[in-house]
Parts: C-alpha cells; sequence; structure tokens
C-alpha cells in the first residue's frame, strides 16, 4: 500500500508482518491502513499483520456504543470504528495492537479468535509478573478487580481488524469522560497504577514472544 507508516519499523515472521510505531498515529490513518491491508489480506496479495502503536487522545464508539456513555463529548475527538464493543479512550501510554489475520486459514471462528485474543493478553501480563483474568459475559482483560486491556474487533471476508488495547501507563483520568466499555461500576487501572515498571519496548517483546502460542 502507498500510504507511509509514521516512523514505522517491520519485523517479519514466516506468517506475520509485524510494524511498530515509534510515534503516534492518527485514527484515520490508522483505520485506511487496516482497511487497505485487510483487503490485501484477504486477496492473498499481503501477509498477516500486527500494528503495534499509540494514538491521540481520542475516544472510539463501537457498534454497540450508547451514546448516553459519552460523559464529555468535547474533551477529546471522538470516532466511530466499526469495531464490535461500546466507548474507549485510546491515547499516549497505551498500547494499542491491531491484529490483521486471515481466519479462513485459522478456523474461521470469530468467538475462538476473540478467546485467543484474551489469551494472549493474559500470556503477556504473566510475563510482566501480574495475574490476568476474565470476567463472565465481560470481553477484555483485569487485574485485582479493574480493567486493564480491551478487546475489539470487526472481521470482513474472514480477515480480522482493529484487537486489543493494552494500558501501560495513560492518564487513567482521561477515562472518566466515557463508561469505558459500559462498566459503570469497574476502575480502569494500567501497568504503572499497580506498580510495574515496563517500558513499551518491554511490554511489546512480552506482546511478541506469546503470540505464537495462540495464533502460529
Amino acid at each position: 500500500m502507498a500510504m507511509a507508516l509514521p516512523a514505522s519499523k517491520p519485523h517479519l515472521t514466516p506468517q506475520v508482518e509485524w510494524l511498530a510505531s515509534t510515534a503516534p498515529v492518527p485514527y484515520p490513518d490508522a483505520l485506511a491502513f487496516m482497511d487497505g491491508r485487510a483487503t490485501a489480506i484477504a486477496r492473498d496479495d499481503a501477509l498477516d499483520c500486527v500494528w503495534l502503536l499509540e494514538h491521540p487522545s481520542i475516544y472510539t464508539a463501537g457498534t454497540s456504543a450508547d451514546p448516553a456513555e459519552l460523559l464529555g463529548p468535547d474533551r477529546f475527538p471522538v470516532f466511530k470504528s466499526g469495531r464490535g464493543g461500546r466507548f474507549t479512550y485510546h491515547g499516549p501510554g497505551q498500547r494499542v495492537a491491531y491484529v490483521m489475520l486471515d481466519l479462513t486459514r485459522r478456523g474461521r471462528d470469530v468467538r475462538a479468535f476473540v478467546r485467543s485474543l484474551e489469551d494472549w493478553l493474559i500470556a503477556t501480563l504473566a510475563r510482566l509478573g501480574l495475574e490476568g483474568e476474565r470476567r463472565p459475559g465481560q470481553i477484555g482483560i483485569f487485574v485485582q478487580g479493574a480493567k486493564l486491556a480491551s478487546v475489539g474487533v470487526r472481521v470482513r471476508n474472514w480477515v480480522t481488524l482493529h484487537g486489543v488495547s493494552f494500558n501501560v501507563d495513560p492518564n487513567l483520568e482521561h477515562f472518566a469522560g466515557i463508561v469505558p466499555c459500559g462498566l459503570a461500576d469497574t476502575p480502569v487501572t494500567s501497568l504503572a497504577a499497580l506498580g510495574v515498571e515496563a517500558e513499551m519496548d518491554k511490554v511489546d517483546q512480552a506482546l511478541r514472544e506469546t503470540f505464537a502460542e495462540f495464533f502460529g
């Protein structure tokens, strides 16, 4: 695709291309890249891809977003995302992993894919010394009763778009402008808030080292 990625460094594995952007990526640029890459993957013209990045401070609305859960509509730009789920926050200090995989080669099971994303996050947290867990009826990963990582995906032509967000050291006060993922009574946390000192590079390494266990 002709679009240039902001300060991006590619790494190749046999089936998945990894990209890591060093500067915050505007949300519309990320959507445009995912759209083009998913189309190319569906045509078998590109490798599957995982893109690690941060966004400027924004709110995004999933397909189930309730307008009443946007508490501070003038606080940050708000984008409709096309992914599943409700409102979430993205911003500096949060690692976003956009996962563009061909599910035709992985069983065409969306529920299993989402569960694998959660397993991946739990394994990544374990590498960083924390025990992550699911909650019945909810999507995402929780630590000590607070939500640390979110999952929101879209599948088009059996290729996945969007992925996960992982709170490393964002400004947690920014989540106050929404009801995060519709969970009014659940606090949001981060590695830093839990006393884990982890640079973004260390988080990226843990994400990459655990990925193959769940996605090959």
